[in-house]
């Protein structure tokens, strides 16, 4: 259950057969079925969740019922409301399941504790901190700086795995755009 979660840290900090024995001490095993919720809006985030298998989402509702997604997480990938994970307040995003998933849940107890008694777990963190800022603000400058076409064909070269297996109305709602707006901006590319 725990391979790939210690094939990412290895790849980023080697660890030790008694290091990685040690750190699955602290970690929690969990599946979810389609569509069910790792988290929703209000609840308190308790734990980051590290893709194992399957695919996630974070998003939020507006007041019409609109969906806006933030995040996708699929294997190797963490997801969480990390706001509410760091301070204790309540989530103000839902994370669902998009397939079938396993995943590997660190509680905020388990987090505190291995970032003090392993150095490499904060190197780790610290690495994965810092990928998930600079995604970040590569969406942010694509968001205000690309044309839709160019916002899209830079989604799919980036994420061909989410583009694959993610239905597009999602795609559309993590772009910010209709369904029809992505399917007008689309049938464009294609024509050309």
């Amino acid at each position: 259950m725990y391979k790939l979660f210690f094939e990412s840290f290895n790849r980023k900090v080697p660890l030790t057969a008694e290091e990685e024995k040690q750190i699955k001490q602290y970690l929690t095993p969990k599946k979810l079925r389609k569509k069910q919720y790792l988290l929703q809006e209000g609840d308190v985030c308790r734990s980051v969740a590290f893709v194992e298998k399957g695919a996630l989402r974070a998003y939020s509702v507006d007041d019409k019922g609109g969906e806006h997604i933030i995040q996708f997480g699929l294997e190797g990938w963490t997801i969480a409301d990390l706001f509410s994970f760091l301070t204790g307040e309540p989530a103000t995003y839902n994370i669902d399941a998009i397939e079938d998933s396993e995943l590997v849940l660190i509680s905020k107890s388990a987090q505190e504790e291995l970032l003090q008694r392993f150095p490499k777990y904060e190197t780790f963190t610290r690495l994965n901190i810092t990928g998930a800022y600079l995604a970040m603000q590569r969406r942010l400058t694509s968001i205000i700086s690309f044309t839709l076409e160019e916002r899209y064909t830079n989604f799919i070269s980036l994420y061909p795995d989410i583009a694959q297996r993610v239905p597009q109305h999602m795609i559309a709602s993590y772009m910010g755009l209709t369904p029809e707006t992505l399917s007008r901006v689309r049938q464009k590319m294609i024509r050309r």
